[in-house]
C-alpha cells in the first residue's frame, strides 16, 4: 500500500516544488543593470604609450602625461649659445650651425610616487636645482580635458640662495589622434636674480602644442607670455625680458624621445621662463627622455 501512496503524495509536492523553486531563485538572484546603463570607465594605463602625448614636455612647458607608480625617467635639454643670425651663413655653417658653441646643460629625473603623483628633480649647469611635484586631477578619457597642477622650487647656485617658487595649473586636450594643446597659467615668485630688486613677481600664461606628423615624428610648438616682472636677468645680459617661444620637431622610438628645437632664449626651468628671452636672437637646442618602464 505505501509503495503505491508515495507517487501520489510526491504528485502534488513534486508540482509545488517544480513551481517554487524558479520563483526562489529569481527573487535571490541580483537584478540586472538596466540596458542603457554606462559601463564602468576603464583605467588607465600609465604604461601604454600615447602617440598624442609620447613626452612630458612640449620644449619647455609640462604636459599631463603621467610617470606610473614607482617608475622613473631620465630627460636631458641642451641650449646652445651661439645666436643662429650671428655673422653669415658661411661662418653658422662652420660653427655647424651653433653646435660648436657652449651650451646650458640639464639633467632630470622624474618619479611616479602614486598613481599621478610625480616628484622631480632637475639641474641645469648654470647651478640652479629645480624640485617639483605634479598632481593629476582629471584625465581626457572621463572628461573633456585633463587638469593638473604643477608645483616647482628653483635655487640658484646649487639651492644655496635665490629660491624662486612657482604654481601652474596644466589643462590639455587631445583632438582626435593627431593632436594636442596646452594651455599653462601660472604664478611666479621672487624672479629676479638680483636680491635687491623688488616688485619681480609675475603672472605667467603658457600655451603650446603638438601635431602628430606620422611614423612617431611630431611638430612642436609653445609659447609663454609674462604679466608683470619685465626685468632683464643680470647673470645673463642676452635676456631682455621678451616673452619666450620655442618649437621644433620631435621623434618618437619605443620609450625614447629626441627633439630638435628652437627658442629664443635657453630658460628651460619655469623661473628662467619667467625671467623671459631675448629680444631678436634665436638658438638651437635639444631634449632627449628616456622612459624606464
Amino acid at each position: 500500500m505505501r509503495g503505491h501512496r508515495l507517487p501520489a503524495l510526491f504528485g502534488p509536492v513534486g508540482l509545488a516544488l517544480t513551481l517554487l523553486i524558479p520563483a526562489l531563485a529569481s527573487a535571490q538572484a541580483p537584478a540586472s543593470a538596466p540596458a542603457s546603463a554606462e559601463p564602468p570607465a576603464e583605467k588607465v594605463d600609465d604604461r601604454e604609450i600615447d602617440p598624442v602625448q609620447p613626452d612630458f614636455l612640449v620644449v619647455n612647458l609640462p604636459t599631463n602625461l603621467r610617470v606610473p607608480r614607482h617608475a622613473f625617467t631620465f630627460y636631458l635639454t641642451h641650449r646652445f649659445s651661439r645666436p643662429l643670425d650671428e655673422g653669415d651663413f658661411g661662418d653658422l655653417v662652420a660653427d655647424l650651425f651653433g653646435f660648436d658653441s657652449g651650451a646650458q646643460v640639464g639633467l632630470g629625473l622624474r618619479f611616479g610616487l602614486f598613481d599621478g603623483t610625480e616628484l622631480g628633480l632637475y639641474r641645469t649647469n648654470d647651478r640652479a636645482i629645480q624640485l617639483s611635484v605634479k598632481e593629476d586631477l582629471i584625465q581626457q578619457g572621463e572628461k573633456p580635458l585633463s587638469l593638473g597642477l604643477h608645483a616647482t622650487l628653483t635655487g640658484r647656485d646649487n639651492f644655496s640662495e635665490v629660491f624662486s617658487p612657482v604654481l601652474a595649473v596644466i589643462a590639455s586636450r587631445k583632438l582626435g589622434s593627431r593632436a594636442a594643446v596646452y594651455a599653462v597659467p601660472g604664478y611666479a615668485w621672487n624672479v629676479s636674480a638680483n636680491e635687491e630688486e623688488t616688485g619681480d613677481d609675475t603672472f605667467l600664461m603658457g600655451v603650446g602644442g603638438r601635431l602628430l606628423l606620422g611614423r612617431g615624428m611630431s611638430l612642436v610648438a609653445e609659447w609663454t607670455g609674462r604679466f608683470g616682472y619685465d626685468g632683464t636677468d643680470p647673470v645673463n645680459p642676452l635676456l631682455k625680458g621678451a616673452d619666450n617661444i620655442s618649437f621644433g620637431f620631435e621623434k618618437r622610438v619605443g620609450g625614447h624621445a629626441f627633439q630638435l628645437n628652437f627658442s629664443n632664449g635657453f630658460g628651460t626651468t619655469y623661473t628662467s621662463l619667467a625671467r623671459g628671452s631675448t629680444q631678436d636672437d634665436w638658438f638651437i637646442g635639444f631634449n632627449l627622455s628616456r622612459k624606464f618602464y
